[in-house]
């Protein structure tokens, strides 16, 4: 039995040296070659003086490198920070700030654009790069070693320092919040092995499945193809795609199993020629609704592959999902619980609602994450017990309270209705308003700002921001956007840019009204799709 996250490798490997468990471009790599890998990284970042709990970052694309790092930190009792490769440096270097993480693993390329906001990291004590060395990198006052060299460090095998259990932690996902920077969510070994073990179980992952590997790392959506395909032997394939014909070439030539994807890229593969036979034995979706167009054509092109429809949260990973005998009878549900999670849904005074009364999910479980890091204030507000659940617990369990609002019906399936904040979610990511505005705010000539959300056919929500000049016309939009493309993802931007003249609508206390802004450009992209 795996109690530790990295256990899930070695114990295939016990079982089944020769099958491959990793593929990226052309290269192949059994169980056995990735468990040994991972075992010589351990062993030099334990000689890099890396102890338990100490904050291991990856900013890379997907690849093999990335992968054998991450399982390579939770074998050496440390804690894995898997970073979006497409954030810019300043929001990685707020990462790295944040967690205050002691080595980073990254690439030469990404490293030249890092440069100018490492010096500002001072836990950082080492840097591996990926790649050739670059001769900037002599002015960080850290150790800088080459991913080549750090695989032949470990001249003899040495003793783990520290005993760890499934109760550590093993890696902080940053997602943000709806106010203020991202959030650092803290997974437990327990975590991510009991997400591996329900999501196995419901799509019947099995050794015979191959995996293509789309998503970011960092999404813990992305995260799970690799927990679960390691659980039961099965094979990932990595992939950094261009366009999504680049995914359908792949499912064909690796003879793919098991595709995960977000609506918006679900949307431009329905638009796809497929062959008229597919491997696929299942797809799946998460991060937002999946339009009813899309759901239809997908299965005219895939009759064979059955759809698994998703709802989920990074504190808890994932909650319910629709069964695919379940697709036709009500496409617009979330499902039921996955195994071995119970979903509720409550009143904001904690008592359960009734069949089709709206309120907010709660998720109770062995997902539950261990909060925010370093954040009391926002861990408290979101974490917290279910009144009347095991009253009598002199340490009452601990249930995350998700923010989004649902309803139950009469047959115990659930629907999404909002969210209870201002978050925005846009093709899966949850994007603060306020990063965006604090950003925009700095501008020249802004006088006042607000990112909001509006439905979008494509990617569910897409943002608007609205801005309030100092004087008229003294905002260039064009100007604007390059700007923000220089500090934001391009998940970040705004689909569309507003410049009025009139103050922004307030609420009786004072604050931007956003609600107000959402009706007022609420059929933006509405009516432009139809």
């Amino acid at each position: 039995m795996s109690y530790l996250v990295h256990e899930l490798i070695v114990h295939t490997a016990q079982r089944t040296p020769q099958a491959e468990a990793l593929c990226y471009q052309k290269q192949r790599l059994s169980y056995a070659d990735l468990a040994q890998q991972i075992q010589l990284v351990s062993e030099a970042l334990q000689i890099l003086d890396l102890v338990r709990h100490d904050r291991v970052a990856v900013f890379l694309e997907k690849r093999i490198e990335n992968v054998v790092a991450l399982f390579a930190a939770s074998a050496a009792s440390a804690v894995f920070v898997p970073v979006n490769p497409l954030l810019k440096a300043e929001q990685v270097a707020y990462i790295l700030k944040d967690c205050n993480v002691k080595i980073l693993v990254t690439s030469s390329e990404r490293l030249s654009a890092l440069l100018p906001v490492l010096k500002d990291c001072h836990a950082l004590q080492t840097l591996i790069v990926v790649g050739k060395h670059i001769s900037e990198i002599n002015e960080l006052n850290c150790r800088v070693l080459l991913w080549q060299d750090v695989l032949t460090m470990a001249s003899a095998r040495i003793t783990q320092k520290h005993r760890c259990i499934d109760r550590d932690m093993a890696a902080i996902l940053y997602t943000s919040g709806s106010t203020g920077k991202p959030k650092g969510v803290i997974l437990s070994h327990r975590n991510l092995i009991a997400g591996a073990e329900s999501v196995a179980e419901y799509l019947h992952n099995n050794a015979s499945d191959r995996i293509l590997s789309v998503l970011p790392l960092s999404f813990d959506y992305g995260l799970s193809q690799l927990t679960t395909a390691f659980l039961v032997g099965a094979s990932v394939v990595l992939m950094n795609y261009l366009m999504p014909r680049d995914i359908l070439n792949a499912v064909a030539e690796e003879r793919i199993t098991g595709l995960a994807a977000v609506p918006p890229l679900w949307l431009q593969l329905a638009q796809l020629r497929w062959p008229e036979k597919s491997s696929l034995r299942y797809i799946t979706n998460s991060g937002g609704a999946m339009q009813g167009a899309t759901l239809s054509k997908l299965r005219q092109l895939l009759p064979e592959a059955k759809v698994f429809l998703m709802y989920g949260l990074t504190e808890a990973f994932r909650s319910t999902y629709l069964t695919p005998d379940q697709v036709d009878i009500r496409p617009d549900s979330i499902g039921k619980a996955i195994p071995n999670a119970e979903i509720l849904v409550l009143r904001s005074d904690g008592s359960e609602c009734a069949p089709d009364e709206a309120g907010e999910l709660v998720h109770r479980g062995a997902l539950v994450s261990q909060g925010y890091w370093n954040d009391e204030a926002k861990t408290q507000e979101r974490f917290k017990p279910i009144p009347g659940i095991a009253a009598g617990l002199v340490f009452p369990e601990i249930a995350v309270w998700s923010g989004d609002t649902v309803r139950r019906d009469a047959e115990g399936y659930l629907y999404f209705i909002g969210r209870t904040d201002d978050m925005i979610k846009v093709s899966g990511y949850r994007i603060s308003p306020t990063e965006i505005e604090e950003l925009v705010s700095g501008f020249e000539h802004v006088s006042e700002v607000a990112a909001i959300g509006v439905p979008h056919p494509e990617s569910g929500q897409a943002i608007v921001l609205v801005i309030q000049p100092d004087k008229l016309d003294s905002i260039d939009i064009n100007v604007l956007r390059k700007e923000m493309q220089r500090h934001l993802p391009g998940y970040m931007l705004p689909s569309h840019i507003a410049v009025t003249a009139e103050n922004l609508p307030r609420n009786p206390n004072g604050k931007i009204d956003r609600k107000l802004l959402q009706l007022r450009f609420h059929e933006l992209f509405v009516s432009v799709s139809q």
